[in-house]
Parts: structure tokens; sequence; C-alpha cells
């Protein structure tokens, strides 16, 4: 006959004791078929299941999962960030806007046809679409190189095109189209035949960052010199970069104000300065 355990009393809520069966059914602990608390607790004073906290991650770790889930979902992994996602609801740290955002991400399902997409450029395939402007007209691309972007937290397909017409940038950059994301209409995919690009066409703009920015700019994507600029006084950062798309790196300029200035090239400089004068008549100077 075997020796009887010592009998010990919790004093705790419903909700508490609850939980504390739910933590026992999960871990397979069991007495018949109904979760067993005792053995719950006996697993924890043998040390067979480990107790830590869940309010201790800094907001540099969590900051930094919660900048992973973007990169994931615009790289085409939305099932890995899905899985971050998880682990991060599961802390009790997190601050409440961070905690129903995580929330409405795993509430939203991913739509078949953004997974379609990141399909076709893992594979390189090119492929049409369908597309509704701000003005809700219909557009048809063809799509022979793309990549996920993310621009003032919305996501965006920057897409070299076959098609031209209307594009308002430069001509080097013609075949070059940004297209948000949430745009593109259900089941307007398909693929067509042909080579996929390479890139997307970029020219090489060059800025000159000025005062505290030359010291506080870190390198973003597209750059392929960040240098001090030789003999000047003050110290002046060069930065040369690819760019695909003017409209979005004018509106990055724009944020800098007087400590940034375009070099190179001219045609890219214009459409800056023509920005200026137009802000000039708004403001009446």
């Amino acid at each position: 006959m075997g020796r009887r355990g010592q009998s010990i009393t919790l004093s705790i809520s419903d909700r508490d004791k609850a939980q504390l069966e739910q933590i026992a059914a999960e871990q397979g602990m069991l007495w018949g078929n109904r979760p067993n608390i005792s053995r719950l607790v006996e697993a924890i004073a043998r040390r067979e299941l480990l107790i830590g906290r869940n309010n201790d991650w800094s907001e540099t770790r969590i900051g930094a999962l919660q900048q992973s889930i973007q990169a994931l979902v615009d790289t085409g992994h939305p099932q890995f960030a899905q899985i971050i996602a998880k682990l991060l609801q599961e802390r009790s740290e997190l601050p409440i806007p961070l905690r129903n955002e995580i929330d409405r991400f795993l509430e939203t399902p991913v739509v078949p046809w953004r997974l379609e997409i990141d399909q076709y450029i893992r594979c390189q395939q090119p492929f049409q679409l369908t597309y509704r402007d701000a003005a809700d007209r219909p557009w048809t691309f063809t799509i022979r190189h793309a990549r996920i972007a993310l621009y003032e937290r919305r996501q965006y397909l920057d897409c070299w095109c076959e098609e031209t017409a209307s594009n308002q940038d430069l001509p080097e950059l013609h075949h070059n189209w940004s297209l948000r994301l949430d745009r593109i209409p259900d089941a307007a995919l398909g693929t067509v035949r042909g080579q996929w690009h390479r890139s997307l066409d970029t020219v090489e703009v060059e800025i000159h960052l000025l005062r505290g920015l030359a010291f506080a700019y870190e390198s973003k994507p597209g750059d392929i010199a960040n240098t001090w600029l030789p003999g000047s006084n003050p110290p002046i950062r060069q930065v040369i970069r690819k760019v695909s798309n003017t409209f979005w790196f004018l509106r990055e300029v724009l944020q800098y104000g007087e400590d940034c200035v375009i070099v190179s090239p001219e045609n890219v400089r214009e459409r800056f300065k023509q920005k200026l004068r137009s802000l000039n008549e708004l403001y009446g100077l």
C-alpha cells in the first residue's frame, strides 16, 4: 500500500484555479480526464517544470521583436511573423497600445492574394495584377520585379512594370511604380511569360547632411556611400544613394529640413526646388 502524500490548502480565486487547471492540462498533468493541480505543484517542486517571470523583458527586446514582425511580413514570411506576435501576446509587461496592435494583427488573416504575391517574388515569376488608385480608377500592371516596402506605416509593392503611361516620376524611373497593397482587389493576380528583372530602375542621388543630422544619420537601404566630405568645416556628411522613386525620397528630404541639401543630379534637385516654390506660394513667402 503506497504512502499517501501530504495535503496542502490553496487560498485562490476561482479564476486563478481555472488558470492553474489550464496550465496543468497544457502540461499533460491529469487525473483521469481532469486537470490535476496537485501534480502541477509537485512537478514545480521537483523542478520538472521551471517557473520564470513573465514581466521582465526590457523595452529594447520588446521593440526588437515588434520590428521583426513587420520585417517578416515585408519579406514574405507572415507565418513566422505570427509566431513572434503570439510570443509577445503571452507577455504581461506589454503596454496596452502594443497589446491591442498585436491582437489586431493576429485577428487579421493574411489574405490569399498577399501570399500569392510573396510566392511570385520568391520564385522571381513575372505576374500581372489589377490595381485601383486613390480615385478608384482600375489599372492593370505587368510586373517583372517587385519587393514589399513600408512607407509611413503602410505597405507598398515597389515594382518594375511594362506599363509607363501616367507615371509622373523621372523618365529614367518611368517603369517603377509604388502600389498600396490595400488597393489590390482580391483574385486580381495571374502569371505572365517573360524574364524577371534583377532590380528596379534607379538613379544615383548625392545629398549633403549638415549640423546635428550629419552626426545622427544612420545608413539606409540603397546608400552606396556614406562619408565625411573632405576639407569641410563645419563637418558635412556626404551620402550617395540609389533611388528608385523620387516621390518617397523627396518626402524623406523634407523631414530633414535645412539640415539636408540635394547636390545632384540636377533633375532631382529641380524637383525639390519646385516643391519649395509651392510651399513658398502657400505661405505667401
